[in-house]
C-alpha cells in the first residue's frame, strides 16, 4: 500500500491493467466493477479511502474510477459498450513498467512504452500430477466434482467488489432504517370539555425506498471532459450518476470548463429509457450556460426531471 491515496491510486490502475492482462490468458471476461473491485482488493483502501461520500460510495473507489480515464488516455485500456479491454500497448506496458514507481512515473508523464517490448507471456501451468490406472477413474470423479463446486475466478472477484459496494452502503442504509418518526404533538386542553380530545399525530418520516434503475447517466456533448471515450454515450462510467440513499436522488458533480453545454438523462447505460427538458420521455435536450467549475447536477426519478447546482 501507498503513503497517500495518489500512490496508491496508482497501484490500484496498475492492478486494473494486470487484471485485464490476466483475463487474455484465463478467457474469462469481468464487468467493470468487478475490475474495480479486484483492484481494490490486492491495494486495500486506508481509513480516509473508505470514508463515504453522499452518494454512499467509498472515497478511493470514486477516485479510482475517475482515475481510469488516465488509462484511456495512455492508449492502455479501452471502455466499450461490452466493457473494459486491455490494448496490445497496455500489455506491453506492463512489461515495461512492471515496477510500481516506474509505472506510475509513466502515467503521470505519458511515456510510450518503449519500442520492441514484448507482449508478457502466459503465466506457468502447474504440470498435472500423474494418476495410477487404477485409480485414474476415481480422480476423474473427484476432479469433476471440485470443478463444479469450485466458483470461476470472474464469480469471485464479482463477489468481492459486490461485498466491496454492500459494506460501503451499509452504513447509509442503516442511517435510513433508523431514523425515528416525529413526536407525537401533545392535547390540547379545552377548558370546558370533559375530556381532552386524542392528540394529533404528526406524520413520521417517510423512509420508504423508492423504486430505482439500475443506473442512470447525464449524456450530453460534454461527456469526454468527463473522462469518457465520447460524448453522447450512455454506457460509460464516467458518465454514471451516484444513488444518495438518504433523499434518494441521483447526483453527479462535474467539473468543466464555462460554455453552454446540452444534455439527456438516460436509464441503464441505454437510450431505451431517457428524459429531456421537463422530464419528458424522449423528450428536447436539458440546456445549461455554464460559468465554468463544479456543476452538480440531480435527478428525480419521481419526477424525471433534474436541478443544476
Amino acid at each position: 500500500m501507498g503513503a497517500n491515496t495518489a500512490e496508491n491510486t496508482n497501484l490500484r490502475l496498475k492492478a486494473v491493467l494486470d487484471v485485464l492482462a490476466e483475463e487474455v490468458w484465463t478467457g474469462e471476461k469481468l464487468n467493470a466493477g468487478a475490475v474495480l473491485g479486484e483492484a481494490i482488493v490486492r491495494v486495500p483502501l486506508n481509513d480516509h479511502e473508505r470514508e463515504l461520500l453522499s452518494g454512499g460510495i467509498p472515497r478511493g473507489h470514486k477516485t479510482l474510477t475517475s482515475a481510469t480515464a488516465k488509462l484511456v488516455k495512455a492508449g492502455w485500456l479501452v471502455k466499450g459498450r461490452s466493457g473494459w479491454s486491455i490494448t496490445d500497448d497496455g500489455q506491453r506496458a506492463t512489461v515495461a513498467f512492471a515496477e510500481p514507481g516506474a509505472f506510475a512515473e509513466a502515467l503521470d508523464a505519458g511515456t510510450p512504452v518503449p519500442a520492441g517490448t514484448p507482449l508478457p507471456s502466459a503465466p506457468a501451468e502447474k504440470p498435472a500430477a500423474k494418476t495410477p490406472a487404477k485409480t485414474a477413474a476415481k480422480a476423474t470423479a473427484k476432479t469433476a466434482a471440485k470443478a463444479e463446486k469450485a466458483p470461476s475466478t470472474a464469480g469471485k472477484v464479482a463477489d468481492k467488489a459486490a461485498k466491496l459496494v454492500e459494506e460501503a452502503v451499509a452504513p447509509v442504509a442503516k442511517a435510513v432504517r433508523k431514523r425515528k418518526p416525529a413526536a407525537k404533538a401533545p392535547a390540547a386542553e379545552a377548558p370546558t370539555a370533559v375530556s381532552a380530545a386524542p392528540a394529533a399525530e404528526a406524520p413520521a418520516v417517510s423512509t420508504e425506498t423508492i423504486d430505482q434503475p439500475e443506473a442512470v447517466a447525464v449524456a450530453g456533448d460534454f461527456n469526454i471532459l468527463l473522462g469518457a471515450p465520447a460524448n453522447w454515450a450512455p454506457q460509460y462510467d464516467e458518465v454514471q450518476m451516484e444513488l444518495d440513499l438518504v433523499d434518494q436522488l441521483w447526483k453527479i458533480a462535474a467539473d468543466i470548463p464555462a460554455g453552454f453545454y446540452t444534455f439527456k438523462i438516460a436509464l441503464n447505460r441505454s437510450w431505451d429509457e431517457n428524459y429531456g427538458a421537463f422530464g419528458t420521455f424522449d423528450g428536447p435536450n436539458h440546456e445549461v450556460h455554464h460559468d465554468g467549475g463544479v456543476l452538480v447536477i440531480q435527478y428525480d426519478h419521481r419526477t424525471r426531471d433534474i436541478v443544476l447546482r
